[in-house]
């Protein structure tokens, strides 16, 4: 589904990328009748090749459905009258199969010829077309594929174009193709087509899981690999295919693939859980229900982290029916394609259709556990009940099968429908949601690890500030089209909500394609408990010199915003859009702002010198405590999908914008802003919270912001510097959440910016006794203030928690921490370089090859002096920086071990180095740089005085012996970057 040199989706033509795979799922017969698993169930059962193809007919096709009915009988006879049309044009010749799709130079022709003959294959096989088993269509299509196969997808063809379009597209609608026209075709025939399938896509495509060959395209990459072994009757290549999916499945630290807090990347920069990540979970459907009970099921039980994944990753970006576009890259600009013979719209609420639908396949394959597949039918239930906007029914891009199969479920009166999920939660990703009873929002930011929007393709052009602190948001039965009514083609790039930019003029696709744009700044995401969220962002402009601080205090029935250090030198306007609403076509809804009506005229612009609440009749309200300086504007704006997608159509679009915004001026200089938005609030409750707010700013300048609610009992802070605000103050940068609730206080801490390997957090609270920490809290002190150290490197950003309890007659813990650097380091290497001495290197190698002296085994030993260390051991961490930096993979594992000690830093080598001592901890690492925590207690104990030790010790860093890994890269204590350090717990 992807370009070169970046992997990604090539532009919707004919039919849509994803209408693409999907088209296959027309057909309900084999060309000479009806045909299918259940109706020929001894071939399906005597031939295991037979019956994998069958079960691909049904996986297709759908079952159990009254083609005369609604919804089907709309949707064959739209699909008989697609298929007549490219029937009636096809003209083979020695340069095309369609004379506007030349073949020869540009590789998209060759799919979409591929796409037309599937078309009209599916219209012959299913009933209701008009053109069902027809045989000129029939024939037709064989004359296509011999074509095609002759003269561009052959087996000697050498690529050109779009490496996509060869080893996915291409491949993908011949193999449909010849599954659907099976019996009309020659063993010889499919022997061809199989053979040339081999030529773009040999087993070598999945070989090793990085390039192209990972995430979504691995698993695209793998159903052609399948459906190669099915119809050229392969073992050997349906193994393949099974075997090669197992990379997709770990969770992974950086890079393309699923995450264990539920982020999902793509192109190594993007969030792509609602692109991407819906063909990676729609082929993961397929595959799994296809090879179900087979010879080649995928068996690996690391897939769990798939189905766990549902619940992690997609739902929380699924809201009646739609998928958040924070989620969906540059998938948001593709709208209505020229060449899109549907003539539909793709937004949110037609890819979350097909989220839904992939959903519902993987409940319905049996690869699940049950109480998974259960709660996943009760979840699609709901949402397709709650999607008025875009009845799911009813949506074009959706076949029969996905039809049928909904239609199964709406029917299942043992399947209860289930609720929108509520809380809110903080991705890695650097985006944040909050979902409520009545309403939910998106935040998309961007850092140095995500890019300040994805272009490519021609597409999403003028995407360059959608990531910097958009925030999205619906009501639970209303505004479900804000983004969906033409918004992307029609709204104003430089006023998109939430955001704060520099005017600056932008050309389009600025910054470079393929996330190549991305800030230098690290602080993005925050502290969250699963109800409650800090989220925050070290704003940086694209193509600009604006810098700022953002933060969004996610509450029970509001979105607290403040801004501040807001700077620019780019010598235009800056300014931070409160909102900017969609009103449709024709909209005139009113606004109140404190509490007197204002006129609806179009082109109206008004400023409000002292604005203290707003309300937009229908969506929500805004609140601007202790009044500030507001700009508003009623406007039509007209665009095109073409203005931003190459593909896109080039009728004109007009909608109506109310626009609510902070000017910051000219070149401003420590600028900021304090808003509320309140989704669903009216004037009266809108100008209420003005009167009466329940948040406290704490803070707001560019070292920290901070609130408190009363009403929720939160208070809440993010730190771009160690400091203090309100009654929480920090050793280095994070983000901190607090929760009081009657004798009990929780903490939340995470450190966004991922620098430091710990931090130090004192809370001004009093008479709390008892404590409950999570992995990785020391709680130091509760006598007259909170003290806790929390252990945040090598955590992607994610939170620490402790609970905090006020117990009569129980004593405070008590605790001292010490941080050691090494007093020497060095690695030592074996082979011929087992008599080098590497100590005064600034960095650390380690990898275990498996191989005695070969050379490149390395292994770093670190010594400490912990004569002056206090107390009793409770706790040790070797804390080591540094990232995978080996051709033969990303990710890899480190561990921790004994050492002798007596050896010196310059001296030490292979030969004369300490033996290694016995194992300690372990821990993951990636070619993302990162801190890396390895539990060394029991080695360091015995070291220390209390325990009669001289306090002197050695430490080891390599690989678990028995199996190879990967070289890894640490810094040393000689680094200038991140040196490792040894934190010691003690009491």
């Amino acid at each position: 589904m992807d370009a070169t040199p970046r992997s990604a989706p090539v532009p919707r033509t004919a039919l849509s990328r994803r209408r693409l795979i999907q088209a296959g799922g027309a057909a309900a017969a084999a060309l000479a009748g009806p045909w299918s698993a259940a109706a020929h169930p001894a071939r399906a059962a005597a031939d295991p090749f037979d019956t994998l193809r069958l079960r691909w007919l049904d996986l297709l096709t759908g079952t159990g459905y009254d083609p005369t009915a609604a919804p089907y009988a709309e949707v064959l006879a739209a699909l008989g009258g697609r298929a007549r049309a490219v029937l009636d044009t096809m003209a083979p010749a020695a340069g095309s199969l369609w004379p506007d799709l030349p073949l020869g130079t540009d590789s998209a022709a060759v799919t979409a010829s591929y796409v037309r003959l599937r078309t009209m294959a599916l219209a012959c096989a299913q009933p209701g077309t008009g053109l069902t088993g027809d045989p000129r269509t029939a024939a037709a299509v064989a004359t296509g594929l011999d074509h095609l196969h002759a003269h561009a997808y052959t087996p000697t063809a050498t690529a050109y174009g779009n490496w996509w379009d060869w080893q996915i597209g291409a491949p993908q609608a011949l193999l449909d193709t010849a599954v659907l026209l099976h019996d009309r075709l020659t063993p010889a025939q499919l022997a061809g087509y199989c053979a040339a399938v081999d030529r773009q896509v040999p087993d070598g495509a999945v070989a090793a899981y990085s390039g192209t060959s990972t995430g979504a395209n691995r698993v695209d990459l793998c159903r052609v690999l399948a459906l190669r072994g099915v119809l050229g009757r392969s073992a050997g290549k349906l193994a393949t295919a099974s075997a090669a999916l197992s990379p997709v499945f770990p969770y992974v630290l950086g890079g393309d693939g699923l995450y264990a807090d539920g982020s999902f990347v793509q192109h190594t920069w993007v969030p792509y859980t609602g692109s991407y990540g819906e063909v990676l979970l729609g082929g993961l459907s397929r595959l799994l229900g296809l090879l179900a009970g087979s010879d080649w099921e995928v068996t690996d039980p690391r897939r769990q982290n798939v189905f766990d994944s549902v619940a992690r990753a997609w739902a929380p970006f699924i809201l009646n029916g739609l998928v958040m576009d924070a989620v969906c890259g540059r998938a948001v600009s593709r709208g209505v394609q020229s060449a899109d013979q549907l003539h539909l719209q793709q937004d949110d609420h037609t890819r979350g259709h097909t989220l839904l639908g992939h959903i519902l396949r993987l409940a319905d394959s049996g690869a699940a556990p049950a109480g998974q597949s259960a709660a996943w039918r009760a979840a699609v239930k709901g949402w397709i009940g709650r999607d008025t906007y875009r009845p799911y029914l009813t949506d074009g891009y959706l076949d029969v099968p996905e039809l049928a199969r909904a239609q199964r479920l709406l029917a299942d009166a043992s399947v209860p429908a289930a609720a929108e999920p509520l809380g809110a939660s903080v991705f890695g990703m650097d985006r944040a949601v909050v979902r409520r009873a009545g309403w939910a929002a998106s935040l998309s930011l961007c850092s140095a690890r995500t890019t300040f929007y994805e272009t490519g393709n021609g597409e999403h052009l003028r995407g360059w500030h959608s990531n910097s602190g958009m925030l999205c948001w619906w009501g639970a039965s209303f505004g479900n089209g804000q983004y969906s009514d033409a918004f992307w083609p029609t709204a104003d790039p430089y006023r998109l909500p939430g955001t704060t930019v520099s005017t600056r003029p932008l050309a389009d696709a600025a910054g470079g394609a393929w996330g190549a744009p991305r800030p230098d700044a690290l602080w993005a995401g925050g502290a969250c408990d699963g109800t409650y969220a800090a989220v925050g962002q070290d704003l940086r402009g694209l193509s600009s010199t604006l810098r700022g601080r953002k933060s969004w205090f996610l509450l029970d029935d509001s979105v607290v915003c403040l801004g501040a250090g807001i700077s620019c030198a780019d010598g235009v306007p800056v300014h931070t859009v409160v909102d900017s609403r969609n009103l449709g076509a024709a909209g005139t809804h009113a606004l109140t702002v404190d509490g007197a009506a204002r006129p609806t005229t179009l082109g109206l612009a008004e400023h409000f010198g002292a604005a203290r609440s707003m309300a937009l009749a229908g969506f929500g309200g805004y609140v601007f405590p202790g009044g500030a300086a507001v700009e508003v504007e009623r406007r039509e704006r007209t665009g095109s999908w073409h203005d931003i997608n190459g593909g896109g159509a080039t009728a004109p679009l007009t909608r109506r914008y109310l626009d609510i915004r902070i000017d910051h001026g000219t070149d401003p200089a420590g600028a900021g802003y304090h808003y509320l938005v309140m989704p669903g609030a009216g004037a009266a409750a809108a100008a209420a919270r003005a009167a009466a707010p329940t948040v406290t700013v704490l803070a707001n300048s560019a070292a920290a912001q901070a609130v408190r609610d009363s009403a929720s009992g939160v208070t809440a802070a993010n730190f771009f510097a160690p400091g203090t605000a309100g009654p929480i103050t920090v050793s280095a940068p994070a983000s901190v959440l607090l929760r009081e609730a009657g004798d009990t206080l929780a903490v939340t801490v995470c450190d966004p910016s991922r620098t430091a390997a710990t931090v130090l957090v004192t809370v001004a609270a009093t008479g709390l006794t008892g404590a409950e920490p999570g992995p990785g809290v020391s709680v130091l002190s509760l006598d007259g203030a909170v003290s806790l150290l929390v252990e945040t490197g090598g955590t992607a950003g994610a939170g620490r928690s402790v609970l905090l309890r006020r117990t009569t007659g129980a004593a405070a813990p008590g605790a001292t921490v010490t941080m050691l650097a090494p007093t020497r380091d060095t690695y030592l290497r074996d082979g011929s370089s087992a008599d080098s001495n590497y100590g005064t290197a600034t960095t650390l190698t380690v990898k275990n090859t498996g191989t005695a002296g070969s050379g490149f085994t390395r292994r770093a030993v670190l010594g400490f002096d912990a004569s002056a260390v206090p107390g009793t051991l409770r706790r040790a961490v070797l804390w080591v920086h540094g990232a995978v930096a080996d051709s033969g993979g990303t990710q890899t594992t480190v561990q921790a071990f004994g050492s002798a000690d007596g050896w010196t830093e310059t001296a030490a080598t292979w030969n004369r180095g300490p033996a290694l001592g016995a194992a300690l901890g372990t821990g993951a690492i990636s070619s993302v740089a990162d801190w890396v925590g390895l539990e060394v207690t029991a080695a360091v104990a015995a070291a220390l005085p209390a325990a009669g030790g001289s306090g002197s010790l050695s430490l080891a860093v390599w690989q678990p012996p028995g199996a190879a890994g990967l070289a890894v890269v640490l810094d040393s204590r000689e680094s200038a970057g991140h040196p490792p350090v040894l934190q010691l717990v003690t009491g």
